[in-house]
């Protein structure tokens, strides 16, 4: 009776009886870990450093506090600059946004979404100065624009298309137009569309229903594509540089003028702080909202939850 109560012993693995768990997290964070450190935050700490120095006498810096970069971004010139770099990356921001809204729907409804996707990563294959020499042939005195209205002759004389803050806002917008879509693209397509079918129905008009009742469930995609197109653009240099003139002269290109020219290492150093504080007060307003919208989708789910049970129980 007791071999028939008695049960085959079990083969524990080696190691299994002393508790112990190998954590090969670090190991496997190392490299990129290593990566960030050298690449990403060193040059910020250095920045920082460079910052709140002194300026040498034939570039570099010399090792002694100076708050005389941080100074200097309150003359009159770098705020008529700072505020002009404001204001090209929110009208480009607008713009870009208004134009990939639709083109995030159209593409979340069409039944050809591989082809569209498609062309919107296709600029990606061409190389990033290449497009902004094609807009300079476009937009120029002999370009194609003003070509083809001379040749028809519907201007007198060529069109200033080049050297002003609308080529800037125009090249922005085409630029960054991808990164727009994109999330907007990702986050209509998990939309259940029968909500905008059930506000119409209920006397929504078609722009009422998509205000009231789709943007505010894309929010964080919204929010993304305002990101991904304002943080570039606000640090911009090579478009306002090649297109631009003197009436788009941006923080991007004094940070250039400073390094290159003036060889003032802490003016430079100290206006890509003020670049880097603004995407990162934008990031972090980013996660905060995706936060709070996790929390409100989460609550709204345990109140049905609960709803569901109560009348279950009835």
């Amino acid at each position: 009776m007791s071999s028939l109560l008695e049960q085959p012993a079990v083969k524990e693995p080696p190691g299994a009886g002393l508790g112990v768990k190998r954590n090969y997290g670090p190991r496997y964070s190392l490299p990129m870990g290593t990566w960030f450190t050298v690449f990403f935050l060193a040059p910020i700490i250095i920045i920082v450093i460079y910052s709140f120095l002194s300026r040498g006498l034939h570039g570099g810096v010399i090792w002694e506090f100076s708050l005389d970069a941080y100074r200097s971004l309150t003359n009159t010139a770098f705020l008529i600059i700072i505020r002009r770099t404001f204001y090209v990356a929110v009208i480009s921001t607008i713009i870009t946004i208004l134009i990939a809204l639709p083109c995030g729907y159209f593409m979340a409804r069409s039944k050809f979404q591989t082809i569209l996707l498609l062309l919107i990563i296709i600029p990606f294959w061409t190389n990033f100065l290449i497009r902004v020499f094609a807009w300079m042939l476009i937009l120029g005195n002999n370009g194609f624009i003003n070509q083809l209205l001379l040749h028809f002759n519907l201007i007198g004389d060529h069109l200033p298309l080049m050297y002003n803050q609308r080529a800037v806002i125009l090249v922005s917008v085409y630029m960054y137009l991808p990164y727009a879509i994109l999330p907007l693209y990702a986050n209509i397509d998990k939309f259940d569309f029968s909500l905008l079918e059930a506000a119409r129905d209920l006397g929504a008009g078609k722009l009422s229903s998509i205000v009231r009742v789709l943007l505010p469930n894309i929010r964080s995609g919204l929010l993304t594509a305002v990101l991904f197109t304002f943080i570039p653009i606000f640090g911009a240099y090579a478009i306002p540089q090649l297109v631009g003139g003197l009436d788009s002269y941006m923080l991007g290109n004094i940070i250039a003028d400073q390094v290159l020219r003036s060889r003032n290492w802490p003016l430079a150093s100290s206006i890509s702080i003020v670049i880097t504080l603004v995407t990162t007060l934008g990031v972090l307003l980013m996660m905060s909202l995706q936060r709070r919208e996790a929390a409100s989708a989460k609550g709204t789910v345990d109140v049905t939850e609960a709803v569901t049970a109560t009348e279950a129980a009835w």
